[in-house]
Formats: structure tokens, sequence, C-alpha cells
């Protein structure tokens, strides 16, 4: 199935991890240390119930305040995400913030991707991967597998959602560290960030 039609299928838990795992990829870019949404990934276990979700997610947002408000359009579309999760984990609302974020964060990997991807986002969603940027199909592989993990497992794909969301923000911190340094892109992407064949 395409992306699109995962996030379509998917119940209440699998939203929310899905917007959840896009905004904790991107964390790099707001100045967030790597533990500071796992709260609200312990809201999305079995024995956890979504009532914290809301205190959880204004603790998180407090902690990134600190971030400045300005900032070039990959650092303001992950400030979007955050500002756009939703106090309550209503299948409705999370459905419209996890489709919001994954394309959100396709687009931040767009930006931060020195190989030119001409293909608009939606189309990457709806299935069409034909000669995407590495960065691209990467974040793409990773939402797909997160969708994939907690429909087939729920609560117990959590882990592997949490590995997935993990190594994205690992690349990406690497990729603005690169950014800050005055770097750009000089050599090959990273193995793991090649199309895979």
């Amino acid at each position: 199935m395409s992306l699109v039609e995962l996030i379509a299928q998917a119940d209440e838990r699998g939203l929310a991890a899905s917007g959840l795992a896009c905004l904790d990829r991107c964390i790099p870019l707001l100045g967030g240390d790597d533990e500071i949404l796992r709260p609200l990934w312990g809201t999305l276990t079995e024995d956890s119930g979504a009532t914290d979700w809301g205190e959880l997610l204004e603790q998180a947002r407090g902690k990134l305040a600190s971030a400045a408000e300005e900032g070039d359009e990959a650092e303001l579309l992950a400030r979007r995400m955050l500002a756009a999760a939703p106090g309550s984990r209503s299948a409705a609302e999370v459905r419209l913030w996890a489709d919001a974020c994954s394309v959100a964060s396709l687009q931040i990997h767009r930006l931060l991707d020195p190989a030119e991807d001409a293909s608009p986002v939606d189309s990457r969603r709806e299935g069409r991967t034909e000669g995407m940027s590495p960065l691209v199909a990467a974040e793409l592989r990773r939402q797909v597998t997160v969708l994939e993990v907690l429909a087939g497992h729920g609560a117990g794909g959590l882990r592997r959602a949490l590995e997935v969301s993990t190594e994205g923000r690992r690349v990406l911190r690497a990729v603005v560290s690169r950014r800050a340094r005055g770097g750009m892109w000089g050599g090959p992407a990273p193995v793991s960030e090649r199309p895979r064949t």
C-alpha cells in the first residue's frame, strides 16, 4: 500500500505514532534532545491511556519554547508540526495531524537533501517513487515502516517504530550539524540513505 493508503487505514494509536515519529525525527531542527518526546511515546503503550497525552505534549512544547521562532523553511515546518499536535488523541484529530506531519517531514528532508527531487511530495506519498533523492527516499521508508508495524502488531510494534524514528533522528542531526558547520553536502550520501535497488 502507498503511504496515503496506510494513513487512511491506520487506527488511533498508529496515527499518533506516525505523527509523533515524524516530529521526533525532526527534533534536531528545534534544538531538542533525543529524549524530549519519550514521555509521549509512553502514552501509546498497551498499559497507558490517552489521558496524559495533552499534559505531556504541553511539557514538550515548554521545553522547546526557548528555541528561536525564526528560522529557515525546514525549521519553520518542524515548529509547525509541534504547534499543530492535537491536545486530545481522538482518531479524527490525530489523523489530520499524522497526515500533515507526513507531508511536512518529507518536505523537510527534501529541503535538506543536496540531491534534487523534482516530483511533488504528494506523488511520493501516493507511491510514485522513481528518481527519489536519498534523504526523501529514506524518510518515506521510515514513515511506511512505522505505519506497517503498528498496523501489524499494535502496541507491540512501538519498539520497532521508536528504533526507526531514532535512526532517522540521528541522520537528520548529522545533516543539521553539517549544515551548521557550513560543509554544504560534500561527498556522497551515507550508505543507509542511498535508495535501495
